[in-house]
């Protein structure tokens, strides 16, 4: 327990030197975040994911076979639209790869800029979702993850992809003590598994209160303050800021 309670203080509060500086906490926000837009996709816009790329793959075999509620086309709209994404993160990725603050901030602006217009196309029509507010929306969420995806990538900060969770669940049980493993970063994980269920939590509050918009605009603020945050802790020299070998 004396662990994992420091390993989550050390998470949240990381000490003077750590070797990714502010990134930990941050990325923490952005799981926040990916929870929040996955609940606006799944139950907002007809039971497809922004994020969860696994979910939609796995969608669209249940649609091909004729599964009710789902959509082909949602799913392989969203797909290009995350592939789409991650191609334009990964430009960003090699533009800023020397200094890992950089790269942060400039990639979550720009996904605040996509949520935002998802935004405010949600407000625009009061939330009511039709075909071309569905599809919209999926693709400018689709876009908006698949960079946030590609710049986790490579910022490389070990359990905290900011979306999937599979693996770090997995580290939790296969790594543990019990398993007769070392239990590296318990508290890490665990807050990355709470921080995507919070968001989730508060998410489908908001989105089944027909508050699609304002879910949305809680996202913006997130990312808003995650690449304003990264931006003013990018000192020139620091050592967190250097590529990961």
């Amino acid at each position: 327990m004396h662990k994992l309670l420091t390993d989550a203080a050390r998470t949240l509060a990381p000490p003077k030197g750590d070797r990714h500086g502010p990134l930990p906490p941050l990325m923490l926000v952005l799981t926040v975040a990916t929870g929040l837009v996955d609940a606006v996709s799944y139950l907002g816009l007809g039971h497809v994911f922004v994020a969860n790329m696994t979910g939609n793959v796995v969608f669209l075999g249940f649609a091909l076979a004729g599964a009710e509620g789902l959509s082909v086309l949602a799913s392989l709209v969203s797909m290009a639209a995350f592939l789409a994404g991650a191609l334009v993160g990964g430009r960003f990725t090699h533009r800023f790869a020397a200094h890992r603050g950089h790269l942060l901030a400039a990639t979550v602006a720009l996904e605040a800029v996509l949520v935002t217009a998802a935004a405010v196309t949600a407000a625009a029509t009061h939330s009511e979702v039709n075909t071309g507010v569905r599809y919209t929306l999926i693709v400018l969420l689709g876009l908006a993850m698949g960079l946030q995806n590609a710049a986790a990538r490579r910022l490389g900060v070990p359990d905290l992809t900011t979306t999937v969770l599979t693996l770090t669940l997995t580290g939790l049980a296969a790594d543990s003590t019990a398993a007769g493993g070392a239990a590296p970063r318990p508290g890490r994980r665990i807050l990355s598994v709470l921080a995507i269920f919070f968001g989730a939590l508060i998410g489908a509050e908001l989105v089944l209160g027909s508050r699609l918009a304002l879910t949305l605009g809680l996202v913006v603020v997130l990312l808003a303050a995650t690449s304003l945050a990264a931006y003013r802790l990018s000192a020139p020299n620091a050592d967190w800021t250097k590529p990961q070998s």
